[in-house]
């Protein structure tokens, strides 16, 4: 157990010792602060109050999973771009504890870098914006348990893409191909759904890019052709489970020392 979180350990590392990941975390903080001087000057000052801000502001979170992804995207592949997988082998650490130990921090960078664009979203906006009653939320609902639930299903759509990419840096040893799928799922996922709906072609609602806006849940609503949100998470675990049983095999199949 030591030897694995020693392995954990050295992978974070790797992460937060790069200065890269420190200009994301940097970016995001900076992008949420331009945006909220953005609303401001644009008269919002006067109008809406720091919860409202918040939500206006949770639409920068598709920086968090681009930058999720790139991570995603190096955390494999770049052990073999520098030929450092070769010293992670020597070692007696079994194949499957390294990859496990490169998801797990994986995972925690995406939980730290969503809590840090919630933390500094909520911050910036009460700090910018007068604390009244919400224009956006009705008074029996709770702003702030809206905003986390909301915050929970673009979490779940980020972790299913960074997955996606850490399969594909895994299978291909190239981040530039991982960065560029994982794009492609972002950006293109919805024009996806409209084309292929699933009252048209009842085969599409197992697909991955029509699962993954679980909001369209919210408040225990039904999805298109009788979707619900059990059935949706159930497809997202299926294919999670199949993006990590393809990562495992070819890590531990292939001549990584080679």
């Amino acid at each position: 157990m030591n030897n694995f979180i020693n392995l954990v350990q050295n992978e974070n590392m790797k992460i937060y010792r790069r200065i890269r990941t420190w200009i994301m975390f940097g970016i995001i903080v900076l992008m949420v602060l331009f945006f909220a001087i953005l609303f401001r000057l644009g008269g919002g000052g006067s109008t809406i109050s720091a919860w409202d801000a918040t939500g206006q502001l949770s639409f920068l979170y598709y920086l968090v999973t681009i930058f999720a992804s790139v991570v995603a995207a190096d955390i494999v592949a770049g052990e073999f771009t520098w030929g450092t997988i070769k010293l992670l082998l020597i070692r007696p650490w079994t194949r499957t504890k390294v990859l496990a130990s490169k998801l797990l921090a994986l995972i925690l960078f995406t939980l730290l870098i969503t809590v840090l664009f919630f933390l500094s979203s909520m911050l910036i906006s009460y700090a910018m914006y007068p604390v009244k009653t919400s224009m956006m939320f009705s008074d029996n609902a709770s702003p702030f348990a809206y905003l986390l639930e909301d915050m929970l299903y673009r979490y779940i759509d980020l972790l299913v893409i960074t997955l996606f990419s850490f399969m594909i840096s895994t299978v291909f040893r190239s981040s530039g191909i991982a960065i560029g799928l994982s794009m492609f799922i972002l950006f293109t996922g919805g024009i996806f759904t409209m084309l292929f709906n699933p009252v048209r072609y009842p085969w599409a609602k197992y697909t991955l890019f029509v699962n993954m806006d679980l909001s369209q849940y919210r408040g225990g609503q039904e999805g298109v052709a009788g979707m619900t949100l059990g059935f949706s998470i159930t497809v997202l675990i299926c294919y999670v489970l199949l993006f990590l049983m393809i990562s495992w095999l070819v890590f531990n199949k292939r001549d990584v020392a080679a």
